[in-house]
């Protein structure tokens, strides 16, 4: 006989929540599988995002039942001319690929993206909680870049950057810019809008020649070779929260 579906209670938490928490993807990915009419609540398909379940309630997804995961952090030094996907079967590097033969079984999703040309820190995860804590931008967790250009940047130029400006409808501000060099520079950002950086340098009418993430919060890249990966911690899931 089919239970009913839990009542909103102190210890009730949101479906999509719950979905994201237990590490079946991350939290829109399980909005839309709700959706689909793909999860079901003791037995009831559920097609709300913002029903209320408890842990005793007994869900599933595509008739499997979501079951508590061994939580897996690893960060990975990605290197260029690899993708961040994990479906695209006509993309020959992945860089899902540099990691899955140690994780087994286990799925996991890069935590935000590095588009094909950029390298550096990538985070892969299977904890939806700590995924949704890194990207949404109210959490404040800043990602720190080193840029390569084609040519110097005037320091008039970097602080029309400095002060924001506006691309194709989106409003572009770094937290921080800095000159380290020659031709380099040192973006933190605190959302990341879609290729955010080199929008900024189009702006400037430079190229990127080199894009590197080195940095998530207090999370470093250090010396971790192109390419290789370990897993994380728990003093580094700490640091990348910070």
């Amino acid at each position: 006989m089919k239970r009913a579906l839990s009542v909103d209670t102190a210890t009730a938490i949101n479906l999509t929540k719950f979905l994201c928490n237990r590490g079946v993807a991350a939290r829109r990915k399980c909005a839309e599988l709700i959706k689909q009419g793909r999860v079901s609540v003791n037995g009831i398909v559920v097609m709300t995002p913002g029903c209320r379940v408890t842990i005793d309630d007994q869900i599933r997804v595509d008739g499997a039942p979501v079951a508590v995961p061994s939580l897996v952090y690893l960060m990975l030094n990605k290197p260029r001319g690899y993708v961040c996907t994990n479906k695209d079967k006509h993309a020959s590097l992945k860089a899902i690929d540099l990691i899955k033969t140690t994780i087994g079984s286990t799925r996991v999703f890069s935590v935000g993206r590095l588009d094909k040309d950029s390298e550096g820190l990538l985070l892969f995860t299977n904890d939806g909680g700590y995924a949704e804590q890194l990207m949404h931008p109210r959490h404040e967790v800043l990602k720190t870049y080193v840029v390569e250009t084609d040519c110097d940047i005037a320091e008039p130029m970097l602080q029309d950057l400095r002060n924001g400006i506006t691309d194709d409808g989106d409003f572009l501000k770094p937290r921080s810019l800095v000159r380290v060099g020659p031709c380099l520079y040192k973006f933190v950002l605190n959302e990341g809008k879609k290729r955010e950086i080199r929008r900024l340098i189009r702006y400037t009418g430079s190229r990127v020649l080199s894009l590197k993430r080195i940095a998530i919060g207090n999370l470093h890249l250090d010396n971790l070779e192109s390419g290789k990966f370990r897993f994380m911690s728990k003093q580094d899931v700490a640091a990348s929260l910070s």
